[in-house]
């Protein structure tokens, strides 16, 4: 869960207070908004204000324009303090950047049957600042009920084998100038997961994916794989992902890091034929 202190703002680690191109209002709106998650769908205007760092009557603003444009609703019989969730304007901002994203329908059906095969779920995900995000997944019917898998979950790039191979699969100037960000961004993830990226490296170097073990989520093993090229202006990286009991991992990296492979090629290959 995420924590309920004082928080420094999303935007301020894009922000050069010098720039006075910047809309700090639009930019502690979508603070705002990313503060919702799968865990914490509904929130009172109190605890975005902890999460955000932004004064109450700031906060109380924001979310009366927001919950006018629809981007807000606010939940009938919440309380003393009223809460708030997402509104479905916000589904009508993603449609139109997921719907040209032509590696979504090309990997659905290949997904589907490693995901069924594996027992487990097949994500795609693109890089969001110093993130990873879902957009695409496939589960099978083993892990329907249990995982929260699905269309727009984040989480930190260095916490998942889907961050650290989207990084492998950077050109070295880029890659390097991606970890000086996150060194900066958010020091104390830098101190306790930057061991893992030259792992990861050589896990690439060695057998073409990289591997995950129990890393943000203690029961899973997951392998991933980065597409050749960017497509759209994107570079999309794939993972597989298996529950296992902790410690005891079934040995299946290079069965699934070999299928997953071969998948992510197969979509490739169709991709550049159309």
């Amino acid at each position: 869960m995420r924590s309920k202190k004082k928080t420094r703002s999303i935007s301020s680690a894009v922000h050069d207070e010098a720039d006075r191109q910047f809309a700090t209002t639009l930019a502690r709106g979508l603070d705002l908004l990313r503060c919702f998650t799968a865990t914490e769908p509904e929130l009172t205007n109190k605890e975005i204000s902890e999460r955000t760092g932004l004064p109450k009557p700031t906060v109380s603003r924001l979310t009366y324009t927001l919950t006018r444009l629809g981007y807000l609703r606010q939940l009938p019989h919440a309380g003393k303090y009223g809460k708030y969730g997402l509104g479905t304007a916000v589904l009508s901002i993603g449609y139109p950047l997921l719907a040209n994203m032509n590696v979504r329908q090309v990997a659905r059906r290949p997904m589907k049957e490693l995901a069924d095969y594996a027992r487990g779920w097949v994500s795609i995900g693109l890089r969001e600042r110093l993130n990873m995000v879902y957009i695409e997944t496939a589960r099978s019917p083993q892990v329907l009920a249990t995982s929260r898998a699905d269309i727009g979950q984040t989480f930190p790039i260095l916490v998942s084998a889907m961050g650290r191979a989207y990084l492998v699969g950077l050109p070295a100037p880029e890659r390097a100038a991606l970890m000086n960000q996150i060194k900066v961004g958010d020091p104390a993830l830098w101190k306790t997961y930057a061991p893992r990226i030259e792992k990861s490296l050589a896990d690439f170097a060695r057998s073409g994916f990289c591997l995950g073990y129990f890393d943000y989520n203690p029961l899973l093993q997951v392998v991933a794989v980065p597409m050749r090229r960017p497509r759209n202006g994107y570079l999309p990286v794939f993972n597989c992902a298996v529950p296992v009991n902790k410690g005891t991992p079934a040995p299946r990296d290079a069965d699934l890091g070999s299928r997953l492979i071969k998948m992510v090629r197969s979509i490739e290959d169709v991709l550049d034929r159309e």
